[in-house]
């Protein structure tokens, strides 16, 4: 390891974690083959010393509907900018490595848009950009691999001093993973800061998850920590059946208690979900830790951080507020890790045959396609005994979960309603998951007086002003976000003028499933916002009540005539509900609609569509 080979700068942005994971990776790797690295989120990067660097890596990941990951958005401003020359990068060297899913219509869209930029602005490739895709059945690894092998040998053929023993020179795992980068200090209990048993509960609720988030190995963004308020759970209601064994969704309301926040219909609401206790205390039993002892986290690589800027926290508090033990599953670094501190020779065998090439395939079997749990993979090797700084840095970290708000808050102005589908699945070999947020919150009992630490956020789907006639296609809990928009718009034709709307939802059942029945149904009668008389229209697709399935997109085609006369009249799309084929077959059918009652060619509607979405009339919320 004497020689140290040429700093290769690898930049990163990542919504989910994901793309810091391939980036890690492949910075490991690159490290393994002496040469120096620097890794950087895009967030943390100068744009402006581009052209001064040799070679960068890009590891991207697309998000939503081809949308850039949010750290990624200031770089990219400053990549789009007018007076950059096409000279501009000339000399500089990239590859780019994007996280996609092929389920989507923008597949890998940002990787795409980056690879060609910087080409249009004079830089050289190193190769061939590479795609990893979700759907695949080694997930986004299986184009990781190659491409890999493929960027060592290019980089070496440009620049020699990358590698100072080729790129076929590898440093064992042992040698390379030496060190953690975090650091734990314990604390003596009479040190501990008393300002947590001082001011209200809902007040140390808050102060603890921020001091928790703060030390975390994940940084969030600062204004993450804190969570913008404490709400107060009052009703939950099921929705749908209980004989509805595919489905079932919750209806939840709100009310502010520590602080009231502002927002608008369309916003979406994070929710920080509780573990269960008994995986907590588990996974504290299965590490060999104290869940009594107060610790502050800190990064190891800071030599002069100051170490009461960090006020101690209960090791269990930290493991809860911060470590999903129970419901993520790990990465492959951390059975890298894990292979270190296996005592078990049979154990460290099939630790370091999954993480070899070989093994890739068995271990996304074995973790990723089964989502297995931290928890569960710890006590699949009793032998390995990890550090618990190494536990903090690479257990996966406990992240919010996002919901469409559905209520309108000048209807509800102490409130906050949700509308949430409870999540449960069976994996191949036939084990039994349940999402944590949405079962946490499906098992809550407002009799108990629940407080739920929540961070408010603007979505996709801006409110529309009163005079802009919508076009709502809303299938399942799709229909979310729509429920506030025509609570709003009920109030609002109090007043005044509203524009026609039309909805479009869709549902299994008629009997199990259709969600919000009574409210649709009297904002469609009588003068509503729905109502034929308004001009506006309330279509309902149940796709399993006859033998030939019906979905939205047929619904919309049935009406295309209603369709296209709104449009003609200027109205803007809204589409939300699940990210599969949903939103694609909406956008299909509004091609078919426009080329039928326009009399134009198809290509002609594609283009009337994309000008729709550049004026801002053609919003997209979608899920997985």
């Amino acid at each position: 390891m004497e020689a140290r080979g040429k700093k290769l700068l690898i930049l990163y942005a990542t919504e989910t974690g994901n793309a810091l994971d391939a980036a890690e990776r492949i910075g490991r790797e690159a490290e393994r083959r002496g040469c120096s690295v620097q890794l950087l989120s895009l967030d943390q990067y100068d744009a402006s010393c581009l052209p001064q660097e040799g070679a960068v890596i890009f590891v991207v990941s697309t998000t939503g509907q081809g949308d850039t990951p949010d750290s990624m958005k200031g770089f990219w401003k400053y990549l789009l900018q007018r007076n950059l020359i096409r000279q501009w990068l000339d000399g500089l060297h990239y590859a780019v490595f994007g996280l996609g899913d092929s389920g989507y219509q923008k597949f890998n869209f940002v990787a795409k848009k980056l690879d060609r930029r910087l080409l249009d602005l004079g830089a050289t490739p190193i190769m061939e950009r590479g795609l990893g895709d979700d759907q695949h059945p080694s997930g986004y690894e299986a184009a990781l691999d190659p491409w890999m092998a493929s960027l060592w040998k290019m980089l070496n053929a440009i620049d020699l001093s990358y590698f100072p023993s080729g790129p076929d020179f590898l440093i064992p795992y042992e040698d390379l993973i030496a060190q953690p980068k975090i650091r734990i200090v314990y604390h003596d209990i009479d040190r501990v800061d008393s300002q947590l048993s001082n001011g209200s509960d809902l007040n140390r609720v808050e102060l603890q998850i921020e001091r928790a988030r703060d030390m975390s190995a994940v940084k969030y963004s600062l204004d993450k920590n804190r969570p913008d308020c404490i709400l107060k759970l009052v009703k939950n209601l099921p929705l749908t059946k209980s004989s509805s064994k595919d489905k079932e969704v919750h209806h939840f309301e709100f009310e502010f208690v520590s602080s009231a926040v502002e927002y608008e219909v369309g916003d979406v609401l994070d929710i920080l979900p509780s573990q269960d206790p008994a995986a907590v205390d588990a996974f504290i039993l299965c590490c060999n830790l104290d869940p009594e002892s107060f610790i502050t986290v800190h990064n190891s690589e800071m030599e002069n951080q100051l170490l009461h800027t960090h006020v101690p926290i209960k090791l269990r508090t930290f493991v809860e507020l911060t470590m999903d033990v129970a419901s993520a599953s790990p990465r492959r670094y951390f059975f890298e890790v894990m292979s270190m501190f296996a005592t078990a020779e049979h154990e460290k065998e099939r630790l370091q045959y999954f993480v070899s090439p070989e093994g890739r395939d068995d271990l996304y079997q074995y973790n990723q396609r089964e989502r297995r749990t931290v928890l569960e993979v710890l006590e699949d090797f009793p032998s390995v005994q990890m550090p618990f700084e190494w536990l903090v840095q690479l257990v996966p970290p406990l992240k919010t979960r996002a919901f469409s708000i559905s209520s309108s808050p000048s209807v509800h102005p102490n409130q906050v309603h949700l509308t949430v589908s409870v999540v449960s699945w069976t994996t191949p070999f036939k084990r039994k998951r349940a999402g944590l947020c949405s079962n946490w919150l499906a098992r809550l009992d407002p009799e108990q007086c629940v407080y739920v630490p929540v961070w408010f956020q603007k979505g996709s789907l801006r409110p529309p002003p009163p005079s802009l006639p919508l076009i709502l296609i809303g299938p399942g809990t799709g229909c979310a976000p729509f429920r506030g928009f025509i609570e709003e718009r009920a109030v609002q034709s109090l007043t005044g003028f509203t524009a026609p709307v039309l909805f479009f939802f869709g549902c299994r059942n008629e009997d199990n499933d259709f969600l919000y029945r009574d409210f649709w149904l009297s904002h469609s009668q009588d003068d509503g916002v729905l109502s034929v008389a308004k001009g506006g229209g309330f279509y309902v697709a149940f796709s399993r009540d006859q033998p030939q399935k019906v979905y939205v997109q047929h619904k919309l085609q049935e009406h295309s005539h209603r369709v296209w006369n709104l449009l003609s009249d200027g109205a803007a799309i809204y589409v939300a509900g699940s990210s599969t084929k949903m939103p694609s077959d909406v956008l299909l059918a509004f091609e078919e609609i426009i080329s039928k009652e326009s009399g134009l060619p198809k290509e002609s509607a594609v283009r009337w569509l994309r000008a729709l979405e550049k004026a801002g009339k053609y919003h997209v919320e979608a899920w997985s």
